[in-house]
């Protein structure tokens, strides 16, 4: 009986020496929603890249963790955008959300997010709600609020004199974020604005028509993906690029160079990040990924890219108990990790406070790159933060 006794004992005592190990094996899951399908599946598959290539350079593992990502296509669609994002939650169980590009999919998705308390990294939608009164302790973004590079733009064109802007972009929560964006820090005279359908109109004709007459000293543009090749290339074939200047906000990029060439170049924009800014991760990145996929990666990818990181110094930080929700948040609001911008850090409403540059298009040998000419901004943080009651 003793004999029995003892050996249930030791039998014990190494489930409990065992049980730590055993926890460290879990695997962390993450859900990534992005758009893999459509006339903009080349942001999602951008994004995917560069997901994986940071998972690359951490060994598959993030603190440690080796990593499951289950990916979802949202197809541009709110509704089935909260539809994936609930599956996520619900039937896979996922540790981590990651992604989403555009700024209704990301607040229609929102309300599941929190209830659930999902540690969710935004890595393109800047919803100025989620800056402000919808901000949650939850949720981090990796890229900016949406009026923060159109802002950069309207300084911008301040230095470039100009008196009278026309503005255009697409009709949904995003477009509209940009020309408030553009309007709130340019001080000369907006006399027009338009509005487009989102996603389908790709016709342009009217609205260019309406500038044209309009007779400003610039236009503002913002359209992402193929609605951006579009309305660059009627600009230029409609014969405005001669007679008005264009500026834009997310519309030129490393994704739509190939298609413009040089109908890109002189169209001046802003972004937070460009491919040629020096520091050790941003170059290893860039030299990785264009080794991988033979182009430069966008900064849809750049911003994605750095989440894995992020998320890597936040599972580290809680020795992969992901049941310390609060522990996670603060090393996450530490951002100590090695950013593709260089030095990084959040706002208290979980959005950077960074810089943003002055990009423009080059010519090199065949090939069509952005080059970053200047900095417009230092330590940019956006005007919704005040908005944000985060409990401490």
């Amino acid at each position: 009986m003793k004999r029995t006794f003892l050996a249930s004992c030791a039998l014990a005592a190494l489930a409990l020496a065992a049980a730590p190990a055993t926890a460290q094996q879990k695997t962390i899951k993450i859900g990534f929603v992005s758009t893999f399908s459509g006339p903009v599946a080349a942001i999602g598959n951008d994004m995917r890249n560069s997901f994986e290539l940071a998972l690359d350079h951490h060994g598959r593992k993030i603190g440690g963790l080796p990593v499951e990502v289950i990916y979802e296509d949202d197809q541009i669609k709110p509704e089935v955008g909260v539809q994936k994002t609930q599956k996520l939650i619900e039937s896979d169980k996922v540790d981590f959300l990651v992604g989403y590009i555009w700024s209704n999919v990301a607040l229609a998705s929102l309300k599941p997010i929190v209830d659930s308390k999902t540690f969710t990294l935004i890595t393109n939608a800047g919803a100025s709600q989620i800056s402000g009164e919808l901000c949650s302790p939850y949720v981090f973004t990796t890229s900016w609020n949406n009026d923060q590079t159109p802002q950069a733009v309207g300084l911008y064109m301040n230095q470039k004199n100009v008196k009278k802007a026309f503005l255009i972009g697409p009709n949904y929560a995003a477009g509209k974020d940009m020309l408030e964006g553009v309007a709130a820090t340019f001080k000369g005279e907006v006399i027009g604005r338009e509005l487009t359908a989102w996603p389908n109109q790709l016709d342009f004709s009217a609205e260019l028509s309406k500038a044209r007459a309009a007779r400003p000293d610039a236009i503002f543009a913002f359209y992402p993906g193929g609605a951006g090749i579009q309305f660059v290339t009627q600009y230029a074939q409609s014969g405005l690029k001669g007679q008005i200047p264009l500026y834009t906000a997310f519309t030129i990029d490393s994704l739509s160079l190939p298609r413009l060439k040089d109908l890109a170049i002189g169209v001046p924009g802003a972004q937070q990040w460009v491919r040629d800014l020096p520091n050790p991760a941003n170059k290893k990145f860039v030299d990785d990924f264009r080794a991988k996929h033979k182009s430069d990666p966008s900064f849809y990818g750049a911003q994605t890219y750095d989440a894995v990181p992020l998320l890597d110094s936040v599972v580290t930080a809680v020795k992969g108990d992901l049941t310390k929700k609060d522990e996670m948040r603060r090393a996450a609001e530490k951002a100590d990790f090695k950013s593709v911008r260089g030095n990084f850090k959040f706002g208290p409403n979980h959005v950077p406070i960074q810089n943003f540059y002055l990009q423009d298009t080059v010519k090199e040998g065949d090939e069509y790159r952005l080059k970053t000419v200047a900095t417009i901004v230092e330590n940019d943080q956006d005007k919704h933060w005040q908005k944000c009651k985060m409990p401490n």
